[in-house]
């Protein structure tokens, strides 16, 4: 039997915030960055195989939605109010089980009322998924995101 456990690499903890599907689908991890931002990442587990033996293309979108909705919604101060208007994917590539996956995000803009992003998702430092994403701002701050919040430039 394959090994069930998610085993983060070194600088990574356990989400910040997280939903009872991410706590299903989960668990995920996130690394601060330097200049402010974060990583999110997950072992690759058992669970989240298909037939093939490598990540459902829905973990894999799911991973993508949360990393790029989080960033940018932590990008402003306070964090925004966020809502996936749509999320485009192409897949270069299939993490096996076992594989850490890393969404590496860049925010190219939060508006008033819209917020596009960029992200890759990478094993060992290759890119295997290119995404990108619109959000539709909410008035208001995300909820509940004063106590989830990540420590910003430490």
């Amino acid at each position: 039997m394959q090994n069930q456990e998610p085993r983060p690499p070194p600088g990574f903890e356990p989400l910040f915030r997280t939903s009872p599907f991410l706590d299903t689908v989960g668990p995920l991890f996130y690394r601060k960055e330097p200049d402010g931002g974060f990583v999110v990442g997950l072992r690759v587990l058992p669970k989240h195989a298909n037939t093939r033996g490598s990540a459902h293309g829905g973990l894999l979108l799911t991973l993508i939605d949360v990393a790029l909705g989080y960033r940018a919604a932590f990008s402003q101060d306070p964090p925004a109010a966020l809502t996936t208007a749509s999320v485009c994917a192409d897949f270069a590539g299939a993490p096996k089980v076992g594989d850490w996956v890393e969404a590496h995000v860049d925010v190219q803009k939060v508006g008033s009322r819209l917020a596009f992003a960029n992200a890759f998702l990478m094993v060992n430092g290759e890119r295997l998924v290119r995404a990108s994403a619109v959000f539709s701002r909410s008035t208001g701050t995300l909820p509940g995101s004063a106590s989830a919040a990540p420590v910003r430039g430490e």
